[in-house]
């Protein structure tokens, strides 16, 4: 059997008086996953381990039921993996974004969601400024860039941009966890600081301005780690061939950790207008030749941290239609059967803009399978499903595990 894990990132949400006390999945018209939840069996996945910031990069390795205590080292390193820059014994990665300041406040993480090209000018910019032997910076995917330190202690206390929109920044600068780390944080902030010198000036900041965008007119580096020691997914599960679609650096980067081939999609842009065409199809291809496929999509994700509920509610709707219905559709026949499971990484709530540590909603569906009661896919419905809560690796085993497991229990 083949098997694919479609996750929209940050689709899950609270329940919105705008939406009728409904929540974005509730609202949505979601045929496919509805559907698929009625033939299939249902629960909740714990994502964030006690003791962890609900990042993407936990909750995607998470997903993948990796120890997070073994081997998380923040996202830049994952980052690092994907932009195929090789960390060496001693070096600090971290993601650095590029932010909009509006005063001292920091407006968005995404930098009004600049360009890949416009950044990739401002990161150049950056490095021809403040790079060093030891000091580098690295352009990656829009607002999404690594920062390199060689001798840099990770012990340091860093807050995500994402988490902090129309906030102080200066209270949110990076702070030492432990005194061998204070010269680190003290080299990151100077560099934070001196980044708004420069970015201000520069003539792609001045000409978004004139028209109307979202300067990039700040860094802001976080999640600081050294490179990983992760096992493979053929060494987790006997999983003999697999692969990752996504426009993320960090979900490409979990994959090339976790020994999955990268397939990238033209038009994969990680916000509302990707691909999902392309992706959907890169996704069937795969399944032709690969075990199992990663396919990842990040736009509802976006829409959680702008605060824009319609534009949640489309995206949900986008992922239903054109990836969850096509991929179904496309391989319904295949006289191999393909299992499939669709959840969040964790939640994105419009009405805060960040992330939660809520446990996340599954389906699991699998040709032949004893369905449970569940006959929607939405935060609540899904309460009711067999599979209960789950957390560490029980939902890999769990999707991974052959049909008659599932009768066994009376699934």
């Amino acid at each position: 059997m083949k098997h694919i894990l479609i996750l929209g990132d940050g689709m899950a949400d609270e329940p919105l008086d705008v939406l009728g006390g409904k929540t974005p999945l509730q609202y949505a018209r979601t045929p496919y996953m509805d559907a698929l939840a009625q033939q299939g069996v249902s629960g909740r996945l714990r994502t964030v381990p006690d003791g962890f910031h609900p990042g993407s990069e936990v909750a995607n390795l998470a997903v993948l039921g990796y120890n997070l205590p073994a081997v998380y080292e923040g996202r830049g390193v994952l980052e690092a993996a994907s932009m195929n820059v090789e960390l060496h014994p001693g070096e600090l990665a971290m993601r650095c974004n590029l932010v909009c300041l509006q005063g001292e406040l920091l407006k968005n993480h995404s930098a009004g969601h600049i360009s890949n090209e416009e950044a990739g000018e401002l990161i150049a910019a950056l490095n021809q400024s403040l790079g060093d032997d030891r000091v580098q910076f690295h352009a990656g995917v829009s607002y999404r860039h690594l920062l390199v330190v060689k001798g840099g202690d990770k012990r340091l206390a860093c807050t995500p941009p994402h988490d902090i929109p129309m906030h102080p920044f200066r209270p949110a600068l990076i702070k030492a966890e432990e005194a061998g780390a204070r010269e680190t944080a003290a080299l990151l902030n100077r560099l934070v600081l001196k980044s708004q010198e420069i970015l201000s000036a520069h003539p792609v900041n001045q000409k978004r301005i004139a028209a109307g965008k979202d300067p990039a007119n700040s860094i802001w580096p976080w999640s600081p780690g050294y490179r990983p020691a992760m096992q493979t997914l053929e060494a987790l599960y006997d999983i003999r061939k697999s692969a990752v679609i996504s426009a993320v650096d960090l979900i490409r980067g979990i994959g090339v950790y976790a020994g999955m081939e990268v397939i990238p999609v033209d038009g994969a842009t990680g916000l509302y207008n990707t691909n999902y065409e392309g992706k959907a199809q890169a996704a069937v291809t795969a399944l032709h030749t690969h075990d199992f496929v990663y396919l990842h999509v990040e736009a509802s994700d976006e829409a959680g941290h702008e605060g824009d509920v319609q534009l949640k509610v489309r995206t949900i709707e986008d992922l239903d239609q054109r990836i969850v219905g096509a991929i179904y559709e496309a391989v319904r026949q295949w006289d191999e059967p393909v299992a499939i499971a669709v959840l969040p990484d964790h939640p994105t709530p419009c009405a805060i803009r960040t992330h939660t540590k809520d446990p996340v909603p599954f389906l699991i569906y699998k040709p032949g399978q004893t369905p449970d009661a569940v006959d929607r896919y939405d935060e609540f419905s899904v309460r009711q499903g067999t599979c209960g809560l789950l957390s560490g690796d029980a939902f890999m085993k769990t999707f991974l595990a052959p049909c008659r497991i599932f009768e066994s229990l009376n699934l």
